[in-house]
């Protein structure tokens, strides 16, 4: 499969400040995250990638197009910025049907697109309203619109859920599933990594300007290999539980909190941890009240890659 993204040596600075730093990544069609914290280099990879700035070194590919100043390329791109670029002054259906007609639509087809983008964002009811009595959740979803309105074979878009509540993020995150699955590429940017998770397996974590890790989830979640997993248990009677775990090779730690009766365990092994745990726990009668494995997750993962 050819990749839609291609970036070599990739480098982007702003006078001393280094954005991004040597970046080399292939992204594949379809979903993926990208993921980092705040400053990590998300948001000058995005412009870079939709030609909004020109690289300061190295070289940059989207689909099989180098990106600034391409026109030809902009007509097949869908872009939802992180920062809030509206025109006050415009309804929502007249701004998104302005930049149908920036594609060189005419003003039948751009007013059409852009109606059934809006309605597709569940703002039909407000789409006719000055965007300036917009809420957050709403303008955002209007740049969401003016993103995919086009039919574009790639959408990317920077930190598109802040600001939604918790209904309206579920919409535009079913929203993304749709155009994924109809066959639309998505860059998706976000530092809350479980949403990420929810809709697409496949990740680009950077920090500091440069790549961490690439993948699936559970293949980036291996590098844990190297360090010990934690494990969080509370149980009646954690001492007896304590002792016989720091018995197995693969147990490297077990701190108590004696307020509460928690174990903070570190293992070398989860999967030997959760097969010993059963027979251990039975044993020492300590009466596991609960159990959580803290490292399984997205953030985890990342934490530990950046840490």
């Amino acid at each position: 499969m050819k990749p839609i993204i291609k970036a070599t040596g990739l480098g982007r600075w702003y006078g001393e400040v280094i954005g991004l730093n040597d970046l080399n990544v292939e992204i594949l069609p379809g979903i993926t995250g990208l993921v980092g914290p705040n400053g990590a280099g998300k948001s000058t990879f995005m412009k870079l990638l939709v030609g909004e700035m020109r690289p300061s070194s190295g070289s940059l590919e989207v689909l099989g197009h180098t990106p600034f100043a391409n026109q030809e390329l902009y007509r097949q791109l869908g872009f939802c910025p992180q920062q809030d670029a509206l025109y006050d002054h415009m309804t929502g259906l007249q701004f998104v049907t302005h930049c149908m007609r920036l594609a060189n639509l005419n003003h039948t087809d751009a007013k059409a697109m852009a109606t059934r983008a809006l309605q597709r964002v569940h703002l039909e009811n407000a789409m006719n309203r000055p965007v300036s009595g917009y809420s957050k959740g709403m303008r955002q979803r209007t740049k969401l619109a003016q993103a995919f309105a086009h039919t574009p074979k790639l959408i990317i878009a920077d930190e598109p859920l802040t600001g939604l509540d918790p209904v309206a993020r579920h919409q535009v995150l079913d929203l993304y599933r749709e155009l994924g699955d109809s066959g639309t590429s998505l860059i998706i940017s976000s530092h809350v990594l479980h949403e990420v998770q929810s809709l697409t397996p496949r990740i680009v974590l950077i920090h500091r300007g440069r790549l961490l890790a690439q993948g699936p989830v559970e293949d980036v979640r291996q590098l844990l290999s190297r360090h010990p997993r934690k494990v969080h248990l509370r149980a009646r009677e954690p001492r007896a539980l304590a002792r016989a775990l720091l018995e197995l090779p693969h147990v490297h730690s077990a701190t108590l909190e004696e307020a509460t009766g928690d174990l903070h365990i570190e293992t070398r092994d989860i999967r030997a941890f959760h097969s010993d745990l059963p027979a251990l726990a039975s044993r020492t009668r300590s009466g596991i009240e609960s159990l959580e494995s803290s490292d399984a997750s997205l953030d985890a993962v990342f934490d530990y890659l950046v840490g």
